[in-house]
């Protein structure tokens, strides 16, 4: 375990009008967002930018990840019915340019939310359909019928994170998580046509080593884009922080992840799993993509 946050993981505190109106807003539709339910660094950066990441089927989660600050609770609250309305109105209100939503794991409901969640991704394409839409789900236990269930709804990014090396998935993840699962979310995700993104914590423990070596599994089933960042512990109660990894040891796993063939790395200290998901290039190259656009 290490001692106090070195220098460069200092931010400032999030503000601004459009921060303050996205929170604002948030709150009278009685929506959750992982930026703030997980103490995101960027939060600021990434609302004041016109990027949101909406956590949907609740706030509290059924499985326990030792790094994670969403509450848990083996028998969380119903899905709310107007969450999918709301979530599109706010998105239409506050003209997010790319939104991404996630959501907790439902362990307790038949579909594990899989149906509510492709009903917040419809009702987002009908009032906003210019806007780019990217979800960062969970594995649903790697259950292709239920993962089919939301992709029919066809996010422009499909994201799943992998979260730490494979040597350290237990430590870390909830049993119910393991990186084979996971792999086979994201490849299932490349074979349905789908871009597809993950994100590793370092500070576990991990070597550069390993880490190199979890980003060449992941481009070997053709993973499209990649966050590195470092893991910063929730409370006294989450797993303790290994190792601060420092700024040129980000910059050189990023010049490596482009080796590999990535289309697009984002890794820093304070890098998130959505950190600056709307960042022109990505923006850039799923507008490409889209019909009609020019070749």
């Amino acid at each position: 375990m290490v001692g106090n946050r070195p220098e460069w993981l200092r931010v400032r505190m999030p503000g601004g009008e459009r921060y303050s109106r996205i929170k604002a807003r948030a709150r009278t539709l009685k929506l959750h967002t992982v930026c703030e339910e997980a103490h995101c660094p960027n939060m600021g950066e990434c609302w004041g930018g016109g990027t949101a990441t909406f956590m949907v089927l609740g706030d509290t989660c059924t499985r326990g990840c030792r790094f994670c600050a969403v509450d848990t609770s083996r028998k969380p609250a119903p899905p709310d019915a107007d969450e999918p309305l709301n979530v599109a109105q706010a998105i239409r209100e506050l003209e997010l340019d790319y939104v991404v939503i996630t959501s907790v794991n439902r362990d307790d409901l038949p579909d594990e939310g899989a149906g509510h969640f492709a009903a917040c991704i419809e009702a987002c394409r009908a009032t906003s359909p210019a806007t780019l839409v990217e979800t960062l789900i969970p594995d649903f236990h790697g259950r292709e019928a239920l993962l089919d269930v939301l992709l029919v709804a066809c996010p422009d990014v499909l994201s799943h994170n992998v979260e730490t090396v494979p040597r350290l998935q237990t430590p870390v993840r909830d049993p119910r998580a393991n990186w084979d699962q996971s792999l086979a979310v994201l490849a299932h995700a490349k074979r349905r046509g789908f871009l597809t993104k993950t994100s590793i914590q370092l500070g576990h423990g991990e070597t550069i080593e390993e880490v190199r070596g979890a980003m060449a599994a992941l481009r070997a089933i053709d993973v499209d884009f990649l966050t590195l960042g470092q893991y910063l512990r929730p409370s006294e109660n989450h797993l303790p922080v290994q190792h601060f990894v420092p700024p040129a040891d980000f910059d050189a796993l990023a010049a490596d992840g482009r080796a590999m063939g990535f289309a697009f790395v984002a890794s820093g200290p304070l890098v998130r799993s959505s950190y600056k998901a709307g960042e022109y290039f990505i923006r850039d190259y799923l507008r490409a993509r889209r019909p009609g656009a020019e070749a």
